[in-house]
């Protein structure tokens, strides 16, 4: 590897920008002025102009040093000494800033990967995923009674994270068995207790990338299409409709990831825009999608983008936190075209949710394969 792109990814921060699950706070690592040291930063997005409040404690933060923002305006952050991740919530005290340590999880095995999982839906609880050679655990590291909670031990080797719900009690996760990928859900108010959610095919590797709650899309990647090579595609939770790889879902030589969904749209998916950011040999863009439209419109991401962050409002604008020398708190508000709906919406046919369960989780309905 080249020396210069070594120490550069040394000195970039672990995600460069989080925000809420209600888009009300963000949360990043920011580097001060003039120096090299970083230091956490919350960005307040609901009022008529986004603002910045600075938040350094008494030494700089290391570059892999993870930060989260929770709905009361505090900030949490995880860092890490020699196995041992400790907690910590951050918040403005007129010119300084104050912390409340809220404990460490031990983490001694080099095999075992811990990172914070993203916002919990609720906004009051933080949650992290501890991955192990043999088994994942769950961990409740901001909003509990008392410290760090272990709350579910899933065995084998999971990845990712998707919220299904709008407690924080379902919880998606990506889980490797026997050199395969499938996602699965933990109910963690029932003990970590697990159940299939994604299997397009037996040797396929499927995985769940974001959900949007009220309209129940769900965004995938699975190389189910074509063996070895991930495409995106998308379904319904709880829906008989099939999982479709569209091909305006695929940009030869480039790299999408989708980051939002258009919340509000409420047994509508077909209807509902999602953002990707797009990584190309030439830089990082923006892309806007709808599965109704089965096209992908390119749009050039702001100077300063915190790539790969930004949220929808529910009447389809895309809010995008942006950060210049000139303007170091920015977001730009992006309008993408868009296609002139049906005469009728998209009929949507989901199973009801068993009495017990907040969500209707299935394996079958997602098996089988449309490419258009």
């Amino acid at each position: 590897m080249d020396a210069r792109v070594a120490d550069e990814r040394t000195l970039l921060p672990h995600t460069p920008c989080v925000i809420t699950a209600d888009g009300t706070y963000a949360a990043r690592l920011a580097r001060a002025p003039r120096s090299d040291a970083w230091f956490p930063e919350r960005w307040t997005l609901d009022g008529p102009e986004p603002y910045a409040v600075p938040l350094p404690v008494h030494q700089p933060e290391e570059p892999g040093t993870e930060v989260q923002p929770m709905t009361d305006g505090r900030v949490l952050v995880r860092r890490v000494t020699q196995g041992r991740h400790a907690f910590s919530l951050l918040y403005p005290t007129g010119p300084g800033t104050g912390e409340l340590p809220l404990g460490a999880v031990e983490c001694p095995d080099d095999d075992t990967r811990l990172r914070l999982l993203p916002p919990a839906p609720c906004g009051q609880r933080a949650y992290a995923l501890a991955a192990g050679r043999y088994s994942t655990a769950v961990w409740l590291v901001a909003g509990g009674s008392f410290g760090p909670e272990h709350v579910a031990e899933i065995p084998g080797r999971c990845s990712g994270g998707v919220w299904l719900d709008r407690t924080g009690r379902m919880l998606a996760l990506d889980r490797e068995v026997a050199g395969r990928t499938k996602s699965l859900v933990v109910d963690l108010e029932r003990g970590g207790e697990v159940s299939p959610l994604l299997q397009i095919t037996a040797g396929s590797d499927d995985r769940l990338l974001l959900a949007d709650v009220d309209s129940g899309l769900l965004l995938i990647s699975s190389d189910a299409p074509s063996p070895g090579t991930p495409r995106l595609g998308w379904g319904v939770l709880g829906s008989t409709l099939p999982v479709r790889f569209p091909e305006s879902l695929r940009l030869p030589g480039c790299t999408l990831t989708p980051f939002a969904i258009q919340p509000g749209q409420v047994l509508l998916p077909e209807l509902c825009a999602v953002a990707l950011r797009i990584d190309g040999p030439y830089g990082t863009w923006v892309g806007s999608w709808r599965p109704t439209e089965r096209r992908l419109h390119q749009l050039a991401a702001p100077d300063g983008w915190l790539a790969g962050c930004g949220r929808w409002t529910p009447d389809g604008v895309l809010r995008l936190p942006y950060a210049t020398e000139a303007e170091p708190c920015g977001v730009a508000h992006l309008t993408p075209p868009v296609a002139q709906p049906p005469d009728e919406p998209p009929a949507v046919t989901t199973a009801p949710a068993p009495a017990a369960r907040p969500v209707p989780l299935q394996q079958a309905p997602l098996d089988r394969l449309v490419t258009k």
